[in-house]
């Protein structure tokens, strides 16, 4: 691990946190996920060796504890009270990026905000009986095909065919369903324009929305660009090489 070689709080928590996927496992982890598997999946893009390595390195330093599983064979990871106060800034850090950050296409992902969605399901709404949801993504540079499994208040995703019947069927815009599921699209609006469209018995149809808990930053209003960006004007207004007013001062 890299160190900026200060003594500065935020610097020495910085080497931590802003280390390349680390606040993705912390998040993972505070969601419930036990098992490097589990990990994993929440993280396309990560692979099982940085994973590894950076679960290492967390139990290290303390943040993140581990032991054998009661059953089968691997670990079961969780975090601990350091851990969950390291989450503490993984949320600061969802608010502000949720406040001044626009969601962009390479963020499009709609395997993501399917997990992110099954990780917060409001299981007490869920029916008693298995139910399986085939999900067809659409707008990215090839489409996307995906099975929800939701049995006893379980969930699985599926990449393959599960091979059992399949109960609604979901076509979405990538976009759409990224936005729904982070609280900037109303689900009536994304179906009246029919950027999401549901096919299967009908109170199944009109269930389903009710499942979904939404991003746990769905409340927060983002600030228009044209707002975040009123300070540039200043800026340029000083020009190259102008001194900021405490430029020169003394801490």
């Amino acid at each position: 691990m890299r160190t900026y070689g200060q003594y500065c709080p935020i610097a020495r928590g910085a080497e931590i946190f802003a280390e390349r996927w680390t606040p993705v496992i912390i998040r993972n982890l505070h969601l419930g996920c036990g098992n490097f598997s589990e990990i994993l999946e929440g993280a396309p893009g990560l692979s099982r060796t940085l994973l590894a390595q950076r679960l290492g390195q967390l139990e290290r330093l303390g943040i993140v504890e581990s032991a054998p599983k009661p059953e089968g064979r691997g670990r079961h990871y969780e975090l601990t009270p350091a851990g969950h106060d390291l989450f503490k800034v993984c949320v600061s850090l969802g608010e502000w990026g949720a406040t001044w950050l626009e969601i962009a296409p390479e963020h499009l992902d709609p395997f993501v905000a399917l997990w992110s969605m099954c990780n917060m399901l409001r299981r007490d709404r869920l029916p008693d009986r298995r139910i399986v949801i085939r999900f067809d993504f659409t707008g990215r540079r090839r489409p996307e095909r995906y099975w929800l499994l939701i049995e006893h208040a379980d969930t699985e995703i599926c990449k393959t065919y599960p091979g059992l019947d399949e109960d609604l069927y979901i076509t979405a815009e990538a976009e759409a369903f990224v936005k729904w599921h982070a609280g900037q699209l109303p689900w009536a609006e994304a179906t009246r324009d029919r950027r999401i469209q549901l096919h299967g018995p009908s109170w199944l149809v009109r269930a389903f929305p009710t499942w979904n808990a939404k991003s746990a930053f769905a409340h927060i209003k983002p600030v228009p660009r044209t707002a975040a960006s009123r300070l540039q004007p200043i800026a340029r207004a000083r020009g190259p090489g102008t001194a900021s007013p405490r430029a020169g001062t003394s801490e």
